[in-house]
């Protein structure tokens, strides 16, 4: 069984940094693209940042030049450095792979729990 297990979010001051870790666990036969997401009450899931299993990344206009996103391939671990922080980073961040199973030649998203962020003062 393939599970997503999330750590590194908290209350940070505006300006501040924290760093999100992602580890995908159990029998996995391939890990293509990973990535975060966030959410806010009231508001759809966005795209924060991705990475291929090249190491191509792609990033949302408003967190270009303060989030980076890398991974480790042989930990099966994805991370998101956020940097200068804002109150509007605050949300539930949620780690999304796309992972082919060991029983399986098909490959589906997972999703981690979420872990929230909050940005204040």
């Amino acid at each position: 069984q393939v599970q997503l297990v999330e750590s590194g979010g908290g209350l940070v001051q505006p300006g501040g940094s924290l760093r999100l870790s992602c580890a995908a666990s159990g029998s996995i036969l391939l890990i293509n693209t990973m990535g975060w997401y966030r959410q806010t009450p009231g508001k759809e899931r966005e795209l924060v940042a991705t990475i291929t299993s090249g190491g191509s990344t792609n990033y949302a206009n408003s967190v270009k030049g303060r989030f980076t996103i890398s991974r480790d391939n042989a930990k099966n671990t994805v991370y998101l450095q956020m940097d200068s922080l804002k109150a509007e980073d605050t949300a539930v961040y949620y780690c999304n792979s796309e992972i082919t199973p060991a029983s399986s030649l098909l490959s589906f998203p997972y999703w981690g729990q979420g872990t929230q962020v909050t940005v204040s003062s």
